[in-house]
């Protein structure tokens, strides 16, 4: 049932600052109408990872620019709606700046809610399931708290520099195989969360990190939801305590 007509909202995968400064720029004056939009009637407010193509906290610096963004959010969470962030593989350099200063709960890996009397399992999706053995071994060197400290020895400058030049190599290495549907019984974190059924019942799955919205039945009472990005797709999920729904936002 509906409470008080509010509404769950869920986003993710924005990759602000790529591939280069005006086109983030317009994706993020987007994303913020969106966030003006659903300010209105969110009850509490998801956003899946990956916000950032490259994040990397230092000590007394974050990257330059994106003060349309963090400002909305800081807007929003100021007003006394929950924003739940959960960290993607571009953004796993995150220490405390969220929670300091835009006042938001940050996650680190996915997590069980009760959300209107339906069981949620939320998270940004990467490393999940028994693949990609390489990137799960460079995760852990990435968010090893001592490798961490090391590249806090580069300068600002050089350091955000070099990140952000490997995050689009990355992307770039990928390429179109990564936006395409491989099939209901292929998706590997559709695979992934069967297996999580078999420990527990949830209604909902719902991850990002594949940049591909869709909606697989895992049986006739859960359902696995990729919210895809604000790329290519500006797609998000919205609940309102009957049913979920993938939306396009218009742009």
């Amino acid at each position: 049932m509906k409470i008080n007509n509010k509404k769950i909202y869920f986003a993710s995968d924005n990759h602000l600052g790529a591939p280069d400064y005006n086109s983030s720029l317009e994706r993020e004056k987007y994303f913020v109408q969106w966030l003006d939009f659903i300010k209105k009637d969110a009850k509490e407010i998801f956003l899946l990872g990956d916000l950032f193509d490259f994040w990397f906290e230092y000590k007394k610096v974050v990257p330059k620019g994106f003060v349309r963004v963090l400002g909305k959010i800081a807007e929003i969470s100021d007003s006394g709606i929950p924003i739940h962030y959960f960290v993607g593989n571009h953004d796993l350099w995150m220490n405390d700046y969220f929670q300091k200063e835009l006042r938001i709960k940050v996650y680190r890996n996915p997590k069980d809610f009760n959300i209107m009397n339906k069981t949620f399992y939320i998270g940004h999706g990467d490393g999940l399931g028994p693949h990609d053995i390489g990137y799960k071994i460079m995760k852990k060197v990435f968010t090893n708290s001592f490798a961490k400290f090391l590249y806090k020895l580069i300068h600002p400058d050089i350091g955000i520099g070099i990140g952000q030049y490997f995050s689009q190599k990355n992307k770039i290495l990928s390429g179109e195989k990564d936006i395409k549907f491989l099939g209901d019984d292929k998706e590997w974190l559709a695979k992934y969360s069967r297996k999580k059924l078999q420990e527990k019942h949830r209604d909902y799955f719902i991850f990002g990190h594949r940049h591909l919205p869709m909606q697989i039945e895992l049986n006739e009472n859960s359902k696995y939801i990729n919210l895809g990005d604000w790329i290519n797709h500006y797609t998000y999920g919205v609940f309102d305590g009957n049913k979920f729904e993938t939306k396009k936002w218009k742009i």
